[in-house]
């Protein structure tokens, strides 16, 4: 139990109910037990608040599901995710995801139930970033298999997730000669004012600001989509000479 210091300390809150505290239990312990005679702890487990524990525990939930979607675990994507951890929550924490996603990674993970647990908790903008780091981790090996892009779409429309969103995010990863205006969600034949226009709406949308109750750690994986975008206007700019 004393592994897990870091994430209890992070606040874990509602992700110990439901599916998704079903998998952290075997990995967390006698602590969450149903049974247990301490009242006032379990009411803090069982808190209806989202918090930046339960957005890490989460997510190491569906990044475990990618890395086994090709049938192997990558030594660059646990490198991936220890170095996310580690940039953002320090070296003890880093290691700490590590082993818990090496528990994680030998359950069978009820995606389907997962996201429903995910869609109730989170905000669009949340799932948005998770949906971000998970290409991040299918892309940790300097190639997305059909099997990891696939399943990464499948969690997406799970948790909602509209189709244009889904093809901006998966064009920040994959790139293609109209990854540019996919990143924009526009067409490649849009007139100049509406390129302008879609460049303000999703610098809006993937503003930093958007994901700040997380804390400042996940304000920066927001600000590498923000600059993505911000790239692709770019781009573009200079493909159609707009000053």
């Amino acid at each position: 139990m004393a592994k897990y210091a870091k994430w209890l300390g992070m606040g874990l809150g509602w992700v110990v109910g439901g599916p998704i505290g079903a998998i952290l239990g075997l990995g967390l312990g006698s602590m969450f037990d149903a049974g247990s005679s301490d009242t006032s702890t379990r009411k803090g487990i069982y808190s209806s608040s989202t918090r930046r524990g339960d957005y890490a525990a989460s997510l190491l939930v569906l990044v475990a599901s990618v890395m086994k979607a090709d049938g192997r675990v990558m030594k660059s994507e646990l490198e991936y995710v220890k170095n996310y951890f580690y940039t953002r929550f320090g070296s003890d924490t880093a290691q700490e995801a590590i082993v818990m996603l090496r528990d994680i990674l030998k359950q069978n993970i009820p995606i389907r139930d997962v996201t429903a647990q995910l869609n109730q908790r989170l905000d669009y903008s949340y799932r948005l970033e998770m949906i971000h780091f998970l290409f991040g981790i299918a892309a940790a090996d300097a190639s997305i298999t059909d099997s990891e892009k696939q399943l990464i779409r499948k969690i997406a429309s799970y948790m909602n997730i509209s189709e244009s969103d889904q093809e901006s995010i998966q064009a920040m990863f994959i790139s293609e000669s109209d990854s540019a205006y996919k990143i924009l969600e526009i067409d490649p034949n849009a007139a100049e004012d509406d390129i302008k226009k879609a460049y303000r709406r999703m610098a809006m949308k993937y503003h930093p600001d958007k994901v700040s109750h997380l804390g400042e750690d996940f304000k920066k994986v927001a600000r590498e989509k923000f600059r993505k975008v911000k790239d692709a206007y770019d781009t573009i700019k200079k493909e159609r000479g707009i000053k």
